[in-house]
């Protein structure tokens, strides 16, 4: 089991309209490729204009087919397209996680 947990910074301000983009061109291409993801969350406090997201992958090899699926995607060009000309993200990190032995099984859905 692989978690994808992703962090992104929005500039102050443009974190609802950032996630209104996201809902609308790249969520239903995600959802697509890779399914639901574990969860989507937003600062409420600490580190404010943050956005976390995590994806479940039963392997580096699943992800990567996943990833690369949704790559080709013409819907997906679209979303990064969009993106750019939003102009709304600062910086991105992504840490890949596997769970610990006492963790409850993670499943993709």
């Amino acid at each position: 089991m692989l978690v994808d947990v992703r962090t992104y910074t929005v500039r102050p301000g443009t974190g609802p309209a950032q996630l209104e983009l996201y809902e609308k061109y790249g969520l239903p291409v995600q959802v697509r490729h890779i399914g639901q993801p574990l969860c989507y969350l937003q600062a409420e406090s600490g580190e404010m204009n943050t956005l976390v997201h995590m994806w479940v992958y039963e392997s580096a090899a699943d992800r990567e087919n996943r990833r690369a699926a949704q790559a080709a995607d013409p819907d997906w060009k679209v979303y990064l397209e969009e993106n750019v000309k939003a102009g709304y993200l600062i910086n991105q990190r992504t840490t890949l996680m596997t769970p610990v032995k006492f963790c409850p099984p993670l499943k993709r859905k």
